[in-house]
């Protein structure tokens, strides 16, 4: 084997006798049964230790390049690779569903535009901070990589969790927190505690298309409430109130998603008294609002917890891979759901949960999060301009987070565009997504800090002057 390792290469030394070796039996200079050479000849030719050659090896029989013969060695392995997998041919006719939405946004996809994506790009976020972080978490003795975490979520943050709470006018215990896989879970077992196929259950309409989707899922009557600037539409509300008597209503308070809106105090106001006079529990995820510059009205901050369960997540501002999440709730409510967590997924990451404590209590997050607001503010305005500029209009421009949400004129469902944007490489995502019951759409929704591109400029523009 013409093998050259070199320590003075950044590349650690296991991986370049990795990436060696597998690329002589990719271009089948290596062919399969041959023998590679005894651990300890590799070693002392590459003077590099055996244990970097054994871990080198075992990796390879890992990934299928090699196979392991006890008393005999290391032989290169057949291999039946599948046949190259053939382009979906109904891949556009599925641009509007909220599945294929995500397994677009999710795929690999050279000079892609993902205007519809629902995250920030990784050069936004703090990922050398992650890193750091990171390594200097597995180095430690209490890191307990091996182990399940705690069902209710790891201690020290759910301390550190009650004080960012109570900056936002949320006085709560550790003990009515309870963390979870993401955001997205926390939903989902609220859902699951309260509900039972074929009830109705209350959302904002637009809204988030993935809990749309989990919902149908489950085979839930979704009531869409209209969703204006300064939150839902309580008069639409009142009158599915005055026939259906649903138990929960999942809205968003800060930075709406699709619309960016917030609601006010007067409407926040009113709809707890409607879930007091109706009796049903409030959902407020709450995903967003460490975007918005100087705060805004919280429901579980009126209502302290007693009908707003409040979800929290730091996947869209320290790390979607982390996929740490939480709840907070009245005590009884956070011990029952508790159970539900246990029942369906044992505990959370309690590494990942370690990682975002770290990352609270460094004393960075508030200076990041000052600088993220600003640049996306300022994203939001070049972005609004720009989609202006070619003809789509807003309801009204956001006062922060990374959503712009646009009307196509003259355009009663968005969808065609969206299948013809897929064949330009542009996924974009149609307004029929985030409808309750993917009902029709002329609007649009574009991320901010993804949308700043001549291409999509110019695709949109020879869209509508057609």
């Amino acid at each position: 084997m013409q093998i050259q390792v070199d320590s003075t290469r950044p590349q650690p030394l296991v991986e370049q006798i990795v990436s060696a070796i597998r690329g002589q039996i990719d271009d089948r200079i290596l062919r399969p049964g041959m023998r590679l050479p005894p651990i300890r000849r590799l070693a002392e030719h590459q003077q590099v230790s055996r244990f970097t050659v054994v871990e080198a090896y075992d990796r390879l029989v890992a990934q299928g390049y090699l196979d392991s013969r006890r008393g005999s060695g290391f032989y290169v392995a057949s291999r039946n690779l599948p046949e190259p997998e053939q382009e979906d041919p109904e891949r556009v006719e599925r641009a509007i569903d909220a599945a294929w939405l995500m397994r677009a946004l999710g795929s690999e996809g050279e000079g892609r535009i993902t205007a519809a994506s629902g995250s920030l790009p990784a050069s936004w976020m703090e990922e050398d901070a992650v890193m750091r972080n990171l390594r200097q978490l597995t180095r430690s003795a209490e890191s307990r990589v091996t182990s399940y975490g705690t069902p209710q979520g790891f201690a020290p943050l759910r301390d550190q969790l009650q004080l960012r709470l109570a900056e936002v006018g949320i006085r709560t215990q550790p003990s009515q927190i309870v963390l979870t896989y993401g955001a997205t879970q926390a939903l989902d077992l609220v859902a699951r505690y309260f509900l039972k196929a074929g009830d109705a259950v209350l959302v904002d309409d637009p809204g988030y298309w993935n809990v749309f989707a989990s919902f149908r899922l489950q085979g839930l009557r979704l009531l869409g409430v209209p969703r204006n600037e300064d939150g839902p539409d309580l008069a639409a509300l009142e009158d599915f109130l005055a026939h259906e008597q649903p138990r929960l209503f999942f809205t968003q308070s800060l930075l709406h998603n699709p619309t960016s809106s917030c609601i006010s105090p007067a409407i926040a106001f009113r709809l707890l008294q409607l879930a007091e006079k109706h009796d049903f529990m409030i959902v407020d995820d709450d995903i967003y609002g460490d975007m918005l510059p100087g705060g805004g009205t919280r429901l579980a901050a009126l209502d302290q917890l007693q009908r707003v369960i409040h979800v929290g997540s730091y996947s869209k501002t320290i790390s979607g891979n982390l996929r740490v999440g939480f709840l907070a709730a009245r005590p009884d409510l956070a011990r029952a759901l508790t159970d539900v967590k246990i029942t369906t997924t044992l505990s959370s990451p309690e590494l990942a949960e370690r990682m975002v404590h770290l990352m609270l209590t460094e004393g960075h997050y508030h200076k990041y999060i000052d600088r993220l607001q600003t640049r996306l503010q300022r994203a939001t305005e070049r972005t609004c301009r720009m989609l202006e500029r070619i003809g789509l209009r807003a309801d009204f421009e956001p006062k922060g987070g990374q959503f712009v949400w646009m009307q196509v004129p003259g355009v009663a469902d968005t969808t065609a565009m969206a299948r013809h944007a897929v064949e330009e490489g542009i996924i974009l995502a149609p307004g029929s997504v985030f409808r309750s019951n993917a009902q029709p759409s002329g609007y649009l929704r574009f991320n901010v800090a993804t949308s700043e591109h001549p291409r999509l400029e110019r695709f949109i523009s020879e869209q509508l002057s057609r």
